[in-house]
């Protein structure tokens, strides 16, 4: 099963794209989409939904892992403008007539690391070792959005 895990943010967005079968995942893509904070929300919208599309029609996954909003009530514009980049990548998902599926963090930290409340370098370190990586990726984002696609591997896996 091929999957496309998506960290959304408004300024770097990080994918990462696996195949995983019944007992191993393999790396197939993994990189970050950057917007400017200079240019109008609008046009960094349509940059992110085009980015996603264009990687939703090449890698061609039969499934996206989004992380559910969590907002905290002291930030509430951060999830308004959080929640504008997620509906543009869902709209890319919907167009092209891949399967959503959403998860918590803890239960992405619990699937990767055993732990709900792992930290960011636990979470890396998972992500590094399993795809026997030489260094740790240079975004965090890249790496939770690693993480959502092994996450869902592994949970799907539990679920045949």
């Amino acid at each position: 099963m091929r999957i496309l895990g998506i960290d959304p943010a408004l300024t770097v967005t990080g994918y990462g794209v696996i195949d995983a079968t019944a007992n191993k995942v393999v790396l197939v893509e993994a990189g970050v989409i950057k917007t400017s904070c200079r240019q109008p929300m609008h046009l960094r919208l349509e940059k992110i939904h085009q980015a996603v599309s264009s990687l939703i029609s090449d890698t061609k996954p039969e499934i996206m892992v989004l992380e559910k909003l969590y907002a905290h009530y002291r930030h509430p514009t951060t999830a308004f403008f959080l929640g504008q980049a997620r509906g543009v990548i869902c709209l890319a998902c919907a167009q092209q007539g891949v399967m959503l599926v959403e998860y918590a963090a803890t239960r992405v930290k619990k699937a990767i690391t055993g732990r709900g409340l792992a930290s960011k370098y636990q979470i890396q370190r998972m992500v590094s070792k399993t795809f026997s990586l030489n260094a740790l990726p240079r975004y965090n984002d890249v790496t939770d959005a690693l993480a959502l696609a092994i996450a869902h591997s592994s949970i799907a896996r539990a679920y045949r």
